[in-house]
């Protein structure tokens, strides 16, 4: 499996999105510049420009035409795909993080950090078929969590939305009241931040790593805890195979401890296990760094990874991993 190393970003990777056709997959980084790839070859298409802090993660409409991106700079942003002109901005007073839109893309779910006084929100937008009618109001607003909530999406038909955070708690909310409806058992669920959460494609069921060193599957109406997958590192992103009962993982140590130890020492490696049987079927080598983002193309045939080094690497599975019996 040879990838393809692209190189568009100059600080570390942040997230990583492909969108629903699977032939574009965006990239968030420390450096302020969402970026558009082919997803076939690792050809850049083009650059989003106008935020002035870390963009912390993206959402792309179901048909492609629009993209929304959450910032350090205090902005959540609606782009123009194909142009990568800015539609519209979300002002806060916090950094914006997690950003997704929701089934129809009708409305998005966006949190900001604990920030100054300001405490972290969950907050529901309308999106606008015609920008001209974008405004800023919200929907909905959550509080009431404390610590950083790293992930907010959409439960099964919007009724919902699933948090995840610093606070090692996964809650799922009424997406019409805001009322609390379920939180993660503490013997059960993670001991440690939860640094990542992805959904499977029919959003029945959900993925979330921690560093606490595991990653956990979810079932997405009840929060029953299906199964328990433990790595011997902090786990920094996670996803679900959309043809294959395997799972990914990646992580590494924290930054500050990188420098200390060589690069095969420091695991920087994306896992593969499988997701029925909690073992470990394989692994992908090859950041100079902490992986912060995966991402499996809705395809099965390819996923990529963004890391602490800057870059994306793009990996097309071999004709072995689909005998895989599974």
């Amino acid at each position: 499996m040879r990838p393809i190393l692209m190189k568009g970003h100059e600080r570390p990777l942040t997230f990583l999105r492909y969108n629903r056709d699977g032939d574009l997959l965006f990239s968030c980084a420390k450096d302020h510049t969402p970026t558009v790839w082919y997803a076939d070859n690792g050809d850049r298409l083009g650059t989003y420009r106008g935020h002035n802090g870390a963009v912390w993660s993206c959402d792309v409409s179901r048909d492609s035409a629009r993209l929304i991106t959450g910032s350090a700079d205090q902005t959540a942003k609606l782009w123009d795909v194909s142009t990568g002109r800015e539609l519209f901005s979300f002002r806060f007073d916090a950094p914006a993080r997690s950003v997704e839109f929701a089934i129809g893309d009708a409305l998005a779910v966006i949190t900001t950090d604990n920030f100054m006084d300001h405490t972290p929100t969950v907050q529901v937008k309308r999106i606008a078929e015609d920008v001209e009618d974008q405004t800023e109001e919200s929907a909905l607003v959550i509080t009431g969590i404390k610590g950083r909530i790293n992930r907010a999406v959409w439960g099964p038909l919007n009724r919902t939305i699933i948090t995840a955070g610093e606070d090692a708690t996964i809650r799922i909310w009424d997406s019409e009241t805001g009322k609390l409806l379920k939180e993660s058992d503490k013997e059960s669920g993670h001991q440690k931040t939860i640094s990542s959460l992805s959904k499977s494609p029919d959003w029945s069921h959900f993925i979330t790593g921690s560093l606490d060193k595991s990653a956990k599957l979810w079932d997405s109406r009840t929060l029953t805890l299906i199964k328990t997958y433990v790595t011997e590192r902090p786990v920094n992103a996670v996803d679900i195979s959309p043809t294959h009962d395997t799972v990914v993982l990646g992580g590494g140590q924290d930054a500050m401890n990188v420098t200390m130890t060589d690069r095969r020492a420091g695991k920087f490696e994306a896992k593969f296990y499988h997701k029925i049987l909690q073992e470990e079927i394989g692994g992908v080598k090859g950041h100079f760094g902490p992986i912060n983002a995966l991402a499996f193309n809705p395809d099965g045939r390819s996923f990529s990874s963004g890391g602490e080094d800057g870059y994306v690497r793009l990996h097309h599975f071999d004709s072995d991993y689909f005998n895989i019996k599974i």
